[in-house]
C-alpha cells in the first residue's frame, strides 16, 4: 500500500488505487458498503462499484430499489441458483470495449471498463446469531473459530477470481471497525437501517485498515488451498480488530500514508479525515438517477391511485 493513501490540503482524503480490483472486507453493519464506496468515490472510481449482497436486501425500502439501480449483485446464498447469475455478470464486466476517444487505450482500440468489485466473504453481518453459526461451523470443519468476525467461506470469491481471470490484478483488503460499540454487542443492532437513514444515527467514526495481496499469489485454482488463504486473512482479521479493541486504533504503516497539509497536526501515520465530496454539486450528480426514480416511482403511485378513484367514482 506504500504511497497510495493521500491527504489533501484541505483534508480530504484521496486513494491511489486502480480502476480494477476486487475488494474484500469483513461485514459488521448492513451500511458497511456505503463507507466503502466512499473509498472508490476518493480513488474516483465510485460509478463503477459493483456490489455483491445478499437478495434479502433487495426489496429493503427506499436503499433497495437504488442499489437495483446501481447495478448491485443480489446472490440468494444458494450456489447452484447463484452460480450462473454470477458467472453472467462477471463475463460482462471483463468484457472488452472499444474506446473511440482514445483516453484509455488509443483510438479505436479495445479496452477494459474500470471496475471495483466488493464481495463480503462471510457472507452476512456479524451478529449473535452468525457469530454462533460459525462456531457450529468450525466445530463441524474442525479448525478454531475467530472472535470478532465470522468465519468466511472462500467458494464466491475463488470463483470471482477465476472468471475474471487476469483482467485483474490485486485484492485489496479492508479490516472495518466502529467506535463506541460497547463489548459484547453488534454493531448491527446498533446502527441499523432504521437508525442511519430515517432516525440519522450513524457511526461516529469509521476506522479502516487496508492491504493489497497480487493475485498471480493466490492459489485461485486449488479449491483446498483457497479455502485456507481466506481463512487465514480473516484470522489476520480478527487480530486487526482485538488490536483496535485494546487501543482504539490499527496498527499503522508510515509507507503508506502522505500528508500534503504543511499545518496538519501530527497523528501519526494516520489519515483523519471526514467522510464528505468535494462539492456539495457532486452529491447532486451521484444521487440524482436515485432521486429521479423516486421521483417517478411517485408520480406513477398518483397516476395508478387517481385512475382507482375516477374509476369508482363512475362504477
Amino acid at each position: 500500500m506504500s504511497g497510495q493513501l493521500r491527504q489533501c490540503p484541505d483534508g480530504r482524503l484521496e486513494c491511489d488505487f486502480p480502476a480494477r480490483l476486487v475488494l474484500i472486507a469483513n461485514h459488521q453493519i448492513y451500511n458497511d458498503w456505503l463507507y466503502l464506496w466512499w473509498v472508490s468515490y476518493t480513488a474516483g472510481f465510485h460509478g463503477h462499484m459493483y456490489i455483491i449482497l445478499k437478495q434479502s436486501l433487495k426489496w429493503v425500502p427506499l436503499v433497495g430499489p437504488a442499489m437495483q439501480f446501481y447495478s448491485f449483485i443480489f446472490m440468494a446464498r444458494k450456489w447452484s441458483a447463484d452460480q450462473e447469475r454470477m458467472r453472467y455478470r462477471l463475463q460482462k464486466l471483463k468484457a472488452k470495449r472499444k474506446d473511440p476517444t482514445g483516453r484509455f487505450a488509443g483510438k479505436g482500440s479495445s479496452r477494459l471498463d474500470p471496475m471495483w468489485l466488493l464481495i463480503f466473504p462471510e457472507g452476512t453481518n456479524l451478529s449473535r446469531n452468525t457469530r454462533a453459526g460459525s462456531q457450529r461451523w468450525s466445530e463441524k470443519i474442525g479448525i478454531p473459530d475467530t472472535k470478532h468476525t465470522i468465519l468466511p467461506r472462500s467458494t464466491g470469491l475463488q470463483f470471482c477470481l477465476q472468471e475474471l481471470g487476469d483482467t485483474v490484478e490485486y485484492i485489496y483488503d479492508c479490516t472495518i471497525a466502529y467506535e463506541h460499540i460497547p463489548h459484547g454487542q453488534y454493531g448491527q443492532d446498533i446502527f441499523t437501517l432504521r437508525s442511519v437513514y430515517f432516525q440519522g444515527r450513524v457511526p461516529k467514526s469509521v476506522n479502516m485498515h487496508w492491504r493489497r495481496f497480487k493475485v498471480s499469489e493466490i492459489p485461485v485454482n486449488d479449491r483446498e488451498k483457497m479455502d485456507a488463504w481466506t481463512v487465514q486473512r480473516w484470522r489476520e482479521k480478527d487480530e486487526l480488530l482485538e488490536h483496535h479493541l485494546q487501543t482504539g486504533r490499527f496498527p499503522a504503516d508510515e509507507r503508506a500514508v502522505t500528508f500534503e497539509d504543511k499545518n496538519r497536526k501530527s497523528t501519526g501515520a494516520y489519515i483523519e479525515t471526514n467522510v464528505r465530496s468535494k462539492s456539495p454539486f457532486e452529491i447532486l450528480q451521484m444521487t440524482f438517477p436515485v432521486l429521479s426514480a423516486l421521483l417517478i416511482g411517485r408520480i406513477l403511485m398518483q397516476v395508478v391511485s387517481l385512475a382507482t378513484s375516477w374509476r369508482k367514482s363512475n362504477v
